[in-house]
């Protein structure tokens, strides 16, 4: 599907680590390249045509991102330099300030680190208390072993609407119904999700989301903080700088600009900015229902192929998402990955940053796929091919 737009796909290269990084269509390569050679100024500083330009194509991409998650407000999009800084933002600029000594973080052993690390550090930080949400026989999130650990001293709920190795498509909607009935704040990881799925955060009446565009077909180190209006006034900024600021005259008077200026400090990412919007009108034209459906027939097309080896093991064997992780007996997970990369072909390996999943799964470290749109039922086979033979990934691994 649309394979032609993508430069990367030459050479008979099999690209299967989305989940890490997606590959960039040349609408997007040439949105970025069309910046810094024709209008290559600064954002919401000059008082000239090309700053004027530079101005309209960055809030432009603010408008895009408000519609691609039906976001109520354009002042709800903040740009950050991806997921792992909007979820650092809204742990230490936000819950920082308002959670106290015993109160709970609920989260999964399944998050990536980056949805784990901010939490852990505030709550060593304010004495907080994290646990963990039990996970059914698929490793997945459901409402009710939530609702088994929720207490009155229940603050935060953080999840990812898919994670990165288990890839399961958890039920956002109905756990941020039950948790705004019990005064709790849920944030949602969405960099495996918005890229994947048509995410509506009115729907899904979560507090935050974050989401990185490189997983999105955009560029790298530019990403989106959605939050709440109310909620995002009231964060306190962690940079200070240029752009953010009204006026200062000395520290006893200084006037922060509104939302969204008062978050973004500095001179922003507008490249990276500028091409997000382009890889989001990219991936309207296609259609987010679209990508999630041939996402998952490939995925059950692989399913189908791996079950009839003996000697691999699915993880997530029960997924709604492009993501399978698997293991080969006996044979180190990167040592899959070597072999196979002899063959063109890539794919993840180790633990995926999902650190403490394997008190869950009792495994350290898998192969992963991650699918987009643009793989194929082609290259699947290929996969599966050279996986049939163990004796030759042995033979050929080193």
């Amino acid at each position: 599907m649309h394979r032609e737009d993508f430069p990367m796909l030459k050479d008979d290269l099999i690209y299967f680590d989305n989940g890490a990084t997606s590959f960039k269509p040349k609408c997007v390569i040439d949105k970025i390249r069309e910046y810094y050679q024709t209008y290559s100024a600064n954002a919401h500083r000059g008082d000239y045509d090309i700053s004027y330009k530079v101005d309209m194509e960055y809030e432009n991409t603010r408008d895009l991102v408000k519609e691609f998650i039906n976001a109520s407000k354009k002042e709800e999009i903040i740009f950050t330099s991806g997921t792992t800084e909007g979820l650092n933002l809204i742990a230490s600029g936000f819950f920082q300030n308002i959670i106290e000594k015993g109160d709970e973080i609920i989260l999964t052993k399944s998050e990536h680190a980056s949805n784990v690390l901010p939490w852990f550090r505030l709550a060593k930080n304010i004495g907080a208390v994290i646990k963990y949400i039990e996970l059914d026989q698929y490793h997945h999130v459901t409402l009710e072993n939530l609702k088994k650990i929720i207490t009155p001293k229940t603050k935060i709920i953080a999840l990812a609407q898919i994670t990165n190795v288990i890839g399961d498509v958890r039920p956002i909607k109905e756990i941020c119904a039950f948790a705004h009935q019990n005064n709790i704040f849920v944030v949602v990881d969405g960099a495996q999700s918005v890229p994947h799925i048509k995410v509506d955060v009115q729907d899904l009446d979560c507090d935050f989301l974050c989401f990185s565009a490189h997983k999105m077909c955009g560029p790298t180190g530019v990403g989106v903080l959605y939050g709440k209006k109310e909620l995002l006034e009231a964060i306190e900024p962690t940079n200070l700088g240029g752009g953010m600021n009204e006026s200062f005259d000395n520290e006893y008077s200084v006037l922060l600009k509104a939302l969204p200026t008062r978050l973004e400090a500095g001179t922003p990412n507008i490249a990276g900015v500028i091409g997000m919007g382009e890889a989001i009108k990219y991936l309207n034209n296609i259609g987010m229902d679209n990508i999630a459906k041939y996402e998952q027939e490939l995925r059950d097309y692989l399913i189908e192929k791996l079950e009839k080896i003996s000697y691999v093991d699915i993880i997530n064997i029960k997924s709604n998402s492009g993501i399978v992780a698997f293991n080969i007996d006996n044979i180190f997970s990167q040592d899959v990955a070597f072999y196979l990369n002899k063959y063109n072909i890539c794919l993840r390996a180790g633990s995926h940053c999902a650190k403490i999943l394997k008190n869950e799964t009792g495994v350290k470290n898998t192969c992963r796929v991650s699918l987009y749109f643009y793989n194929t039922y082609e290259e699947i086979d290929k996969l599966v091919d050279l996986l049939k033979d163990k004796e030759k990934i042995i033979a050929e691994m080193f």
